[in-house]
């Protein structure tokens, strides 16, 4: 195309998904260092740098070679795909219909005098819909009694210093607001490897090239830590701070279980600003299963008296992910119950 050379022409094809098995060879007409070092950089885009003459034999058979690396790559992540897509077993289907369905019966009293008192401490509503991430990304309204102020959103950015999941590494110092910070597209670890190689996958963020480890570290950096939790939070109401401590804001997720958005035990759905930073493949794993109103974090947690690591809390839903299974889930179930006893605010 005029005005453009071949690599960015590349890489304008390789955008186009009905080009993901076609082999990208480009040809010049004569050696040049610079066009080289550029062909490197674009490894991903380009899949072999030719310089005439060459004989056309060459480079048919690095293309049927190259067609056959793509076909099989694909395959391979259609099938790892397909491999990992969850589908809630009959059973525990069954179990969480027939749950859910006789707890909101039973507990139809309750449910109503906690309404009542929502609705006398604070003006605003009485359930709290919420975006989630659970299963296979699917993003759902999370449902739970409010506990908080009107406008308590609002305030999360003022909080954040007072993070438990925070490392602390930044002394308290206010952080610059997502809108003001700008991404250092200079890895420092790329930056020691020979020129054209790069520590991870590269992404392509603003129209500039970022390796994915550095990019995920600085989007982590700026929103403090991947999950946030704040002791004595001082945006929850007197009500609030009784039904979380008692885990009664959580009953109106039984209408999140019978409607099939979630599952009585699995890893718990996460707010999109959480769920954005868990895509590299060593934690998206957790929404690979089931997601559920309790799981095995919260009963570890309680356990530890509500201190638990980030790390500590990803290993435990991939853990979960990959172990679960339906008396695995009533074991948990009869370990939550002593749990909820506890004071501890999970």
């Amino acid at each position: 195309m005029y005005g453009m050379n071949g690599i960015e022409y590349a890489g304008i094809l390789r955008g186009n998904k009905r080009l993901l098995k076609t082999p990208i060879i480009l040809l010049a007409f004569e050696k040049d260092d610079d066009l080289l070092k550029k062909s490197f950089a674009a490894k991903g885009i380009i899949d072999d740098l030719y310089f005439y003459p060459v004989k056309p034999i060459d480079i048919y058979n690095r293309i049927r070679s190259l067609q056959q690396y793509y076909s099989e790559i694909l395959d391979q992540k259609v099938k790892k795909k397909k491999k990992y897509e969850y589908k809630i077993p009959l059973m525990k289907r069954g179990f969480d219909i027939l749950v859910s369905a006789s707890v909101l019966l039973m507990i139809s009293p309750i449910l109503l005098i906690v309404s009542l008192a929502i609705r006398l401490e604070s003006k605003g509503p009485i359930v709290y819909k919420s975006k989630r991430v659970g299963t296979g990304y699917k993003i759902f309204d999370f449902l739970k009694f409010r506990s908080m102020y009107t406008g308590a959103d609002a305030k999360l950015a003022e909080l954040k210093h007072l993070n438990q999941y925070s490392d602390g590494k930044n002394g308290g110092k206010e952080k610059k607001a997502e809108k003001d910070y700008e991404l250092d597209f200079n890895c420092p670890e790329c930056a020691k490897l020979p020129e054209g190689e790069h520590c991870s996958p590269i992404l392509y963020i603003k129209g500039h090239k970022i390796c994915e480890n550095w990019y995920i570290k600085q989007k982590k950096e700026l929103t403090d830590s991947t999950f946030i939790k704040i002791s004595n939070d001082p945006r929850i109401t007197k009500v609030g701070n009784f039904i979380r401590n008692t885990s009664i804001d959580e009953l109106p997720q039984l209408f999140n279980v019978l409607k099939g958005d979630m599952s009585i035990v699995g890893n718990r759905p996460l707010p999109l600003y959480e769920a954005e930073l868990l895509t590299s493949d060593d934690w998206s794993l957790r929404f690979m299963g089931p997601a559920g109103i309790t799981g095995l974090w919260q009963v570890e947690l309680r356990g530890k008296k509500g201190v638990m690591s980030e790390e500590e809390r990803k290993m435990l839903d991939n853990q979960y992910a990959n172990n679960y299974s339906f008396w695995g889930d009533i074991k948990l179930i009869l370990r939550t119950i002593p749990a909820l006893l506890q004071k501890d605010n999970v």
